[in-house]
């Protein structure tokens, strides 16, 4: 088998047996979340369905005993790991729908808003970080500089408002609050990829520069080869092996911190999911949007392994003359 083979098969089942692991932990730390939060949960799922005006200690009970929320702990929480284990989800305790389809609806969202953020993020910061690195100290890098430290000063939720309050309330080109067409997700995902562009600049101004100084940069320069080519050639594929692991780590980020934008504009998301879950306490749709975040973490890293794996070959040669 082949050095690159055998990484390959590594990180695939190292990636798939911390899945597990995260999928486990995550169930059972929800629950129990769930379990130890104040109030009657039947009470307020009850209410979830019907409405708190029709809602009294005889619904409450009724669906209490429907649940099985009066049974104990460990066995609520072997049959959600039983269920889990045959890849059944549940359903919603307030809307009776199944929760792989609440959950896919959702996730389509935050997967939308995500990636937009990321483009958003990359070309602005990696142009701002790569026009940078032309002349470290000129007066594009002081710029850069000032930009980074404004973008990363300001919290998400004050960027979003001011986006909405210039953009939206001002000059009317865009909705403040949505979910559904192209127009809503480009605020949530200004406020994010903004934000994000300010390291995005700095990450990749520094890994430019850094490359830019390698011999092999100044010997491509010496056989007359023109700088936009060196550039294209050598310098942003060798930077792309220090900054696609800053970008995976930066997804992972924006998928934690999606639960505040998508409140803020209202857009469909897992964050917006995983609060009203949390309000209405139920519990499966609530297990299984937190069991989908953790497993999309693992997923971005187990991309971001293959990607430099496939961008930076030395790790593969080393291995294969040990």
């Amino acid at each position: 088998m082949s050095s690159r083979a055998t990484a390959l098969g590594r990180i695939l089942v190292h990636r798939a047996a911390q899945g597990l692991g995260v999928a486990v932990l995550v169930s059972v730390l929800c629950f129990l979340v769930v379990r130890n939060l104040p109030g009657d949960a039947a009470f307020r799922i009850a209410a979830g369905r019907y409405g708190y005006d029709l809602v009294d200690q005889e619904t409450a009970a009724d669906v209490r005993a429907e649940l099985g929320l009066d049974q104990p702990a460990w066995r609520q929480l072997l049959a959600w790991l039983g269920d889990l284990a045959q890849l059944d989800l549940g359903r919603s305790l307030v809307t009776s729908r199944p929760v792989v389809e609440e959950v896919g609806y959702f996730l389509l969202g935050t997967l939308q808003l995500t990636a937009a953020a990321l483009v958003v993020a990359t070309l602005l910061g990696g142009t701002i970080g790569v026009l940078a690195a032309r002349r470290p100290g000129g007066t594009l890098d002081r710029l850069a500089t000032a930009w980074v430290a404004a973008v990363r000063a300001a919290p998400p939720f004050l960027l979003g408002l001011l986006l909405v309050v210039v953009l939206s309330a001002q000059l009317g080109l865009l909705p403040a609050v949505g979910h559904g067409d192209a127009a809503s997700l480009v605020l949530p995902a200004l406020t994010l990829g903004i934000g994000l562009s300010g390291l995005v600049a700095r990450v990749t101004r520094d890994a430019v520069v850094e490359v830019r100084a390698a011999d092999f940069v100044r010997f491509a320069q010496t056989k007359g080869m023109a700088d936009r080519w060196v550039l294209l050639r050598h310098v942003v594929r060798n930077a792309a092996v220090v900054l696609v692991p800053y970008l995976g780590i930066q997804a992972v980020i924006l998928v934690e911190g999606v639960v505040v934008v998508e409140s803020l504009f209202a857009w469909q998301g897992l964050g917006h999911a995983l609060v009203h879950a949390v309000f209405w306490r139920d519990v499966p749709v609530l297990q299984a949007s937190a069991l989908v975040l953790a497993l999309l973490i693992v997923t971005v890293n187990t991309v971001v392994d293959l990607l430099v794996l496939w961008l930076d070959p030395r790790p593969r040669r080393l291995e294969a003359r040990a």
